[in-house]
C-alpha cells in the first residue's frame, strides 16, 4: 500500500492550558488525552508548526499527537523533523535527483522495512534528530551488504578502523559493521560524539561522519582564527563533503513535503518488525533458520554480520528474528541440546596438513578447531584425531555468506572466456592485472572486492576476456576533476577506478612534471561500478 505523506498530519483538542511561550513540547513527553484528529494538507512542517504555535493567537488547547500513534513510520519521522533546509543550489540539485528516481526510494523502503522502526526508536531514546534515520539512504541505500571502494562496509558504511574504535568486532566469523543492531549503536555513538566535539552542530557532525572529525575540526579552527562563523555552510571543506550534507537535507525536504515533488514514500507500518533473541552460544545458521521457520537466506538477511555458516563462537550470542517468530524459536532452541546446534566431523591429520589448511578446507577458523580440541598451540602431528565443526547443509545453501557472495560475483558473466588465477605470496592486484592485460578496477569487480583489499596466498581470482566483456558495455561519464594538495596520479586512479596510464592518455600529461593543485583533469569514469 502506498501513501503520500502530508507534512504534519494530526493535532488534538483537549481541555486545560498549554504554555504559549512559542516552544514546541517534546513529542515523546506528551501525554495523550481526549483528542480530535485534524488532517493538515499541502503545507510544510514549518508552516504548520508556525500556525499552531507561533501565530498571533496560538490556540491554547492544541497539542501534537504522539508520533508513536501514527500508522506510517515515515509519518512518525516526518512529524519530528527539525532541520532547516535552505533552498540552495546543491540541495535543489540533489532533491531533483531523488525526485526523478522514485524507483530508488522504493528500493530504499523495501530494504529499510525490517530495520527502520528499530533505528527510529534508538534515535528517540537518545533524543537525537530523526533526520539521522535518513542517513543510511545516503550511505548505502539501506543495504547492509554495501561495500565501498574505500573498504567501508554495512548500512552505516563504517571503515575498519572506525568500526573497531566504536566496538564493532571484525573477524573470520563476524563483521559488526554489517550487523544492523550493532552498527546502528556504533553509528549513533559516533554521531553523538561528533556533535558534542564539533561546536554542538549536527550538520558539522554529519559532515565529519563523511570526511572525518580531523578534517572538520581543522576547518572550524581555521575559521575561528579568521573570526568567521563555524557552521557547516561557512567551512572550507572537500567537494565530496559539500555534496554529502545536501544529499541528506534534500531527502529531509522531500520527506517534509513529498506532494510538492510528486514523490511517494512506500508505506512502512509504524510497529516493530524484529526483535533480538539470545542464543547462548554458537549455532549453525541452517539449524537456527529451521527452528525459526525461515529460509537460510532470510535469516542471513536479518543477520548480515555473520560471514560464515554459523555464528561467531565468541559472540555476539544473539540473532535478529521477525517478531512473530521469536517466541516459538526460543522455545524450540531451549529444547535443542547444545551439542545438536552444530555438526562435527572427525578428521585424521595427514602429512603436509596445518591447522590453517584444515580450517580453510572446512570453512571454519583455526581458533574454532583449537578451542574444540583443547589445543595449546597450532602444532599438530600426523595421525592426530581432530573434531572439526562443519556446516549442516552444503556450502551453497548459505546464499549470503561471504564466500557465496564472492562466488556469485565471480560467476557473473563479464566476457566470453573465464580464467582463474591462484594468488601467490607477494602478489598484488596491480601486478596480476598487468600480467593478465585487464584493469585493476575490473579485476576487483569480478571478484567481489575493492582495490584496497589485501590478497592472501591460495586465494582464487577469476578474470574475464572476450568481446562480451563489461568493459565494452560499460556506461561511462566524463568527470572534470580539480587536483587537490597531496594528490598523485596513483591516488586519483584508485579513487575513480581507472588506471594511471588512462589518466595520462586522456590528459596528455608529461610524467616528468608534478601535478599542481587546481589543475583540471578529464576522467572517463565507469558509472556502472559500485
Amino acid at each position: 500500500m502506498l501513501f503520500k505523506i502530508s507534512a504534519v498530519m494530526l493535532v488534538a483538542l483537549l481541555s486545560g492550558c498549554v504554555g504559549t511561550t512559542g516552544s514546541v513540547p517534546e513529542i515523546t513527553e506528551i501525554i495523550k488525552k481526549k483528542t480530535t484528529s485534524v488532517k493538515l494538507s499541502g503545507a510544510s512542517a514549518e508552516d504548520i508548526a508556525n500556525r499552531l504555535w507561533l501565530g498571533d493567537n496560538p490556540p491554547e488547547q492544541l497539542v501534537p499527537l504522539d508520533a508513536t500513534e501514527l500508522e506510517d513510520l515515515w509519518q512518525r519521522i516526518q512529524l519530528q523533523l527539525t532541520f532547516n533546509v535552505p533552498q540552495t543550489r546543491p540541495i535543489v540539485e540533489q532533491r531533483n535527483f531523488y525526485s526523478q528516481h522514485q524507483s530508488l526510494l522504493d528500493r530504499v523502503s523495501n530494504r529499510a522495512q525490517p530495520f527502520l522502526y528499530y533505528i527510529v526508536q534508538e534515535l528517540e531514546k537518545r533524543n537525537m534528530p530523526l533526520e539521522l534515520a535518513l542517513l543510511p539512504i545516503v550511505e548505502s541505500a539501506f543495504d547492509p551488504f554495501a561495500y565501498s571502494h574505500a573498504r567501508a562496509s554495512g548500512m552505516w558504511q563504517f571503515m575498519p578502523a572506525t568500526g573497531k574504535r566504536f566496538g564493532l568486532k571484525q573477524n573470520f566469523w563476524y563483521d559488526g559493521r554489517r550487523d544492523v543492531v550493532e552498527s546502528t549503536r556504533a553509528a549513533l555513538d559516533y554521531l553523538q560524539y561528533l556533535h558534542d566535539t564539533l561546536e554542538h552542530d549536527w550538520l558539522n557532525a554529519i559532515a565529519a561522519y563523511n570526511a572525518g572529525e580531523g578534517r572538520i575540526g581543522r576547518a572550524i579552527l581555521a575559521n575561528k582564527k579568521r573570526r568567521l562563523p563555524t557552521d557547516f555552510w561557512s567551512l572550507d571543506l572537500p567537494a565530496e563533503t559539500t555534496v554529502y550534507v545536501p544529499k541528506l537535507l534534500a531527502l529531509v525536504d522531500i520527506l517534509k513535503r513529498p506532494d510538492d515533488f510528486d514523490i511517494v514514500w512506500k508505506f512502512i507500518a509504524n510497529e516493530p518488525k524484529i526483535t533480538i533473541v539470545p542464543i547462548d552460544g554458537q549455532i549453525d545458521l541452517a539449524i537456527a533458520a529451521d527452528l525459526a521457520e525461515l529460509s537460510v537466506a532470510e535469516l542471513q538477511a536479518l543477520n548480515p554480520g555473520f560471514n560464515q555458516w554459523a555464528t561467531d563462537p565468541e559472540g555476539p550470542h544473539q540473532l535478529v528474528l521477525p517478531l512473530a517468530k521469536a517466541d516459538n524459536f526460543s522455545k524450540l532452541l531451549a529444547q535443542t541440546p547444545v551439542a545438536d546446534r552444530l555438526q562435527w566431523q572427525s578428521y585424521t591429520v595427514n602429512a603436509g596438513d596445518s591447522l590453517g589448511k584444515i580450517a580453510s578446507k572446512y570453512q571454519t577458523s583455526i581458533d574454532a578447531i583449537g578451542r574444540l580440541n583443547k589445543l595449546s598451540g597450532n602444532t599438530i602431528h600426523i595421525g592426530q584425531h581432530l573434531l572439526i565443526p562443519v556446516s549442516a547443509q552444503a556450502a551453497n545453501s548459505y546464499e549470503l555468506s561471504k564466500r557465496n557472495r564472492i562466488a556469485k560475483a565471480q560467476n557473473r558473466p563479464a566476457g566470453s572466456i573465464k580464467t582463474e588465477y591462484i594468488v601467490k605470496s607477494g602478489d598484488t592486484l596491480w601486478d596480476i592485472s598487468r600480467a593478465s592485460k585487464v584493469t585493476v578496477a575490473d579485476l576487483a569487480k569480478w571478484n567481489g572486492m575493492v582495490q584496497r583489499d589485501p590478497l592472501k596466498p591460495g586465494q582464487k581470482l577469476v578474470m574475464w576476456h572476450g568481446s562480451d566483456s563489461n568493459i565494452s558495455s560499460a556506461i561511462t561519464r566524463t568527470v572534470n576533476y580539480k587536483v587537490r594538495k597531496g594528490d598523485s596520479l596513483a591516488r586519483i586512479a584508485q579513487r575513480f577506478s581507472v588506471s594511471v596510464a588512462e589518466i595520462i592518455k586522456w590528459n596528455d600529461i608529461n610524467t616528468e612534471q608534478y601535478l599542481q593543485p587546481g589543475e583540471q583533469l578529464k576522467l572517463i569514469v565507469n558509472v556502472t561500478q559500485v
